[in-house]
């Protein structure tokens, strides 16, 4: 009798243990499924704003559509989350919002930003320290020649866009007119992305292709007046002209000048880097015809790998078109996923290790011209190449190369 109580008694304690220890598992469980935290340091203020706005919205949305499709599935389902920093209007600012992402953000696993190439150098110099992954599209060569191992850059280079893109250029005013260019103009800010773009060109392009730099204008942003400086340009009326501003008022600003002084609306070519030029805001605070034929030269833009998405984009985003901005930090956050799937784990250690492995060419890799997602020992993305993009009745669509176009290019007449 005192034996089957003890058996009993025994039982009933190893009843409770085994149950404790499997509230303790499904503890666990719980806690592995908790929000992943993912960053988006962006201009949310500022003559850049417009770009962060669009980023923010992009992030949101392949959030959204990750979250509703069972969210990382590798940690039990759990949900990624955007925590959003204001990189501001300068560098300092940038660094600044960087220092309180690391300082508040102690859950973030990854981070992407921060749309300017000088703002992206200033953050991820905090970032690297911190050893946060970031994912970025800003240009500049330097961002990814600093020896780095937690920056990820998507973009093709400025580097790599100045030697691709203007005999592209050169090819289709060949092409198209059945001469080639002899002169060409550069009106540009001073931002890292625009000097990184334009050094090339001015190094070993020019020679290379035979033209003469007959405008050479550099200005610092937000632009003041416009007039001098498209004075010069049509003063000397180069074959083409190279338009860099990186801020959406300073593009309106030098675009309506041009329209002024009879050189706008297709009488002089016309080609920017990145995607300030292409804004729908341009389209809403401009004439449309201002715009006709204007090229940019962008690291992303809408393919036709990702056709049968733009009327969803478009319904879903509430934006008129897919801009750069949109695309890549939409792609980033897949990206993310991906990382996360591969990891096992919400660590940012861990997500690193999965990017420097990433060997991807599909899902995620077909929101980046190439459609390969595979990053170099120095954190740039193997393949990545550029895209030109035009102004045609109203709307910026790709134009080169031919397959991944949308629209075949026209090249104005001078």
């Amino acid at each position: 009798m005192l034996h089957n109580k003890k058996n009993a008694m025994r039982r009933t304690i190893l009843s409770t243990a085994f149950a404790v220890v499997a509230l303790a598992g499904s503890g666990s469980v719980l806690a592995q499924a908790k929000d992943v935290e993912i960053g988006l340091i962006a201009p949310m203020s500022g003559p850049w704003a417009r770009q962060g706005e669009v980023m923010k919205i992009a992030a949101d949305l392949a959030i959204s559509e990750i979250n509703a499709q069972g969210g990382i599935k590798a940690l039990n389902g759990a949900k990624l989350k955007l925590a959003v920093f204001d990189a501001g209007e300068s560098v300092e600012k940038s660094k600044n919002a960087a220092q309180r992402m690391v300082a508040d953000g102690v859950n973030l696993v990854g981070a992407t930003g921060a749309y300017l190439s000088s703002f992206t150098l200033a953050v991820t110099e905090v970032t690297e320290r911190a050893k946060l992954p970031v994912l970025t599209f800003s240009y500049a060569d330097s961002i990814t020649t600093r020896g780095f191992k937690y920056v990820f850059q998507t973009s093709a280079t400025g580097d790599a866009q100045a030697a691709g893109s203007l005999p592209a250029l050169v090819a289709l005013a060949e092409k198209t007119t059945g001469k080639k260019p002899k002169t060409i103009g550069i009106v540009m800010d001073n931002t890292a992305a625009s000097v990184s773009f334009v050094k090339p060109i001015k190094e070993t392009q020019l020679a290379k292709l035979g033209l003469e730099l007959v405008v050479d204008e550099v200005f610092t942003p937000p632009l003041a007046n416009a007039t001098p400086l498209i004075q010069r340009v049509r003063s000397k009326r180069p074959d083409m002209l190279l338009l860099l501003p990186t801020a959406i008022p300073d593009a309106k600003l030098l675009l309506e000048k041009m329209n002024e002084f009879g050189i706008g609306k297709g009488k002089m070519p016309t080609i920017s880097n990145g995607a300030a030029i292409l804004d729908p805001d341009l389209l809403t605070n401009m004439n449309v015809e201002q715009l006709e034929g204007v090229m940019s030269v962008v690291a992303n833009w809408t393919t036709s790998a990702q056709k049968p998405m733009i009327e969803e984009f478009k319904k879903k985003s509430g934006q008129p078109w897919a801009t750069q901005h949109f695309v890549t930090t939409y792609g980033d956050m897949w990206i993310f996923k991906a990382a996360l799937e591969a990891a096992g784990k919400a660590d940012r250690e861990a997500v690193a290790e999965a990017l420097r492995k990433m060997d991807l060419s599909n899902g995620p890799a077909d929101y980046f011209p190439g459609g390969k997602l595979k990053f170099d020992a120095a954190g740039r993305r193997e393949g990545a190449s550029l895209l030109i993009v035009q102004w045609q009745q109203g709307i910026p669509v790709t134009v080169y190369p031919e397959k991944e176009s949308l629209a075949a290019p026209i090249w104005p007449k001078n």
